[in-house]
């Protein structure tokens, strides 16, 4: 009796997971599409609008960089070479690049002469990365569900996507891929808004969006308590360059047409009343957190 009905938990299980699958590529489409509000969805699901907000923005805004990869790849900056030294302890030797993108930290992890894994979910952003960092061996994943074996890296690296992450799931996915005493670091580029022209960029992409990134997160048990650190730089780069770090934006991606482009034009007059030329620098602000797999 116990044996056919944990079998029959399995089967409904498994049927559970599929629709609900379904049921997101669903909201998804209907979303990216503009076909139907998030109260109207809410209804469909049985649920309130807040409600269906909550459970879907964040897996929409997380997806929709693949129809964006192009203009990620152009405007997104790199990071400083110092990130990397304080990223990854000299004593690992091989990396995964988790949630790698189109590649950005990975050339500098291979540059650092490490043998390194990268993981990412997007098709296209793998496309960008396989051209731009074709010596790493690169996997489709997640940080919920790695493609590695037990204790295959000394160290993971995320570098502008743990906010994309559920934790719950993903700490012990990545403590179990970490080798014992292995470390895990999260880091993103952040424009500098002590600069009051960025001030006022960051004003106008407010007007969009209320996403707040933790970039100090606390990571829990098995990690150790965690340090922390910020390196200041500067990044040049173009106007058309900026403009697409912009329409890179996850919350600008999923716009209505009109309202993206009336959201760059704004930036495009914002830049001509800052008396900004063609070649822009852009100050950042790179915050780093890392945190030690403890033994056993």
């Amino acid at each position: 009796m116990v044996d056919g009905e944990l079998d029959e938990l399995r089967t409904l299980t498994a049927a559970i997971s599929e629709a609900e699958g379904r049921r997101t590529q669903i909201v998804n489409r209907l979303r990216r599409e503009h076909a139907a509000s998030w109260e109207e969805i809410g209804q469909a699901c049985g649920m309130t609008r807040q409600g269906a907000t909550r459970r879907w923005s964040k897996t929409l805004h997380a997806g929709s960089f693949g129809g964006a990869a192009d203009a990620y790849h152009r405007g997104r900056p790199p990071y400083p070479a110092s990130a990397v030294e304080w990223a990854v302890p000299r004593r690992a030797r091989r990396v995964l690049d988790l949630g790698a993108g189109t590649g950005k930290f990975t050339r500098l992890l291979l540059e650092a002469g490490l043998d390194v894994v990268a993981v990412e979910p997007s098709a296209p952003m793998r496309d960008h990365l396989a051209a731009v960092a074709g010596k790493a061996k690169i996997f489709e994943g997640t940080a919920e569900s790695i493609p590695l074996p037990d204790d295959a890296v000394d160290a993971v690296v995320v570098a502008q996507a743990w906010h994309w992450v559920d934790p719950v799931r993903a700490v012990p996915e990545v403590a179990r891929v970490l080798r014992p005493g292995g470390t895990l670091s999260l880091v993103w580029n952040v424009r500098d808004h002590s600069e009051p022209w960025v001030d006022l960029l960051d004003g106008v992409l407010r007007r969009h969006t209320r996403q707040e990134i933790d970039t100090a997160p606390e990571v829990g048990g098995p990690f150790g308590s965690p340090e922390r650190t910020e390196i200041r730089w500067r990044h040049t780069l173009r106007r058309q360059e900026l403009l697409d770090m912009v329409a890179s934006r996850s919350y600008v991606i999923v716009l209505p047409d009109k309202e993206r482009r009336d959201l760059l034009d704004s930036v495009v007059e914002l830049l001509d009343q800052q008396g900004m030329g063609d070649e822009i620098s852009m100050p950042y602000v790179t915050r780093c957190t890392r945190v030690v797999n403890s033994p056993g």
